[in-house]
């Protein structure tokens, strides 16, 4: 698959890792589609990238709104031969905090955004690509979905973080094994601590304390960086049904 026809739709689009894969997309060449569920941002980031994009406001824990989003997607780009699912929430919570037990719904919250959200768009994307006419190589599209090292060391107070995103990484191989009759590829991503606007917005005491943890490059990971690695699982027929840590060999500690 090459980046430079790329027809991309990538949930949480608007900014952090999302934004830099649609950016990497648009520079290469190819068009996208960005969903979110902030309008101002995901408006902008659109008119920034200029007509290769268009922008979709669109809640990934929604059946309905991912299936208009992947039908607005494809009016707009006639394909989708790409799917990045980078949209997600924390939702970090004591499972027996100082106010009482965690409550059911912030659990589940989490998991309809991070888990079922990334189901949703990896399997209308899927739907939207095998239309796709077969490279050469009988690819018809690749999926990519993103995890994280939550997703193996949990710290204390991401039990259900960890819990969505260790899902993520279980449905990687079922799904590729599934979509393999079609030529389309699933891989996760499960990056360390990248320096997204989230992070940006802690003291720089804090996010100095974090880079430090990173064995090498001992600093907070780029958005680009992330992108780069989504252009080679795209460009990479090989790389199939696998989880891929992008962490700078950390390995997160109890809390």
């Amino acid at each position: 698959m090459i980046l430079e026809s790329a027809r991309a739709v990538i949930s949480g689009g608007a900014s952090g890792l999302g934004y830099a894969v649609a950016e990497q997309v648009v520079n290469a060449g190819g068009k996208v589609t960005l969903l979110d569920i902030n309008s101002d941002a995901g408006n902008t980031a659109a008119s920034t990238l200029g007509s290769a994009a268009k922008f979709v406001l669109s809640d990934v824990s929604s059946e309905d709104d991912v299936v208009e989003a992947v039908k607005a997607a494809v009016s707009h780009m006639d394909s989708v031969t790409l799917c990045v699912s980078c949209a997600g929430i924390i939702g970090a919570a004591m499972a027996l905090g100082k106010k009482g037990p965690m409550p059911g719904a912030k659990f589940e919250q989490v998991l309809k955004v991070n888990l079922l959200g990334s189901f949703l768009l990896a399997r209308t994307s899927a739907e939207a690509m095998v239309d796709n006419p077969a490279t050469e190589n009988g690819e018809r599209g690749v999926i990519i979905n993103t995890a994280s090292v939550a997703a193996f060391e949990g710290q204390i107070g991401q039990s259900a973080y960890s819990a969505s995103k260790g899902g993520i990484v279980g449905m990687t191989l079922p799904l590729a094994r599934e979509f393999a009759r079609y030529g389309i590829r699933v891989t996760t991503i499960a990056p360390g601590i990248f320096l997204t606007p989230m992070m940006e917005g802690l003291p720089e005491e804090v996010q100095d304390s974090l880079a430090a943890q990173v064995p090498f490059p001992s600093r907070l990971g780029k958005p680009s960086e992330f992108a780069q690695m989504v252009a080679s699982i795209y460009g990479n027929p090989m790389l199939n049904g696998e989880t891929i840590r992008l962490d700078g060999a950390l390995r997160m500690q109890p809390k």
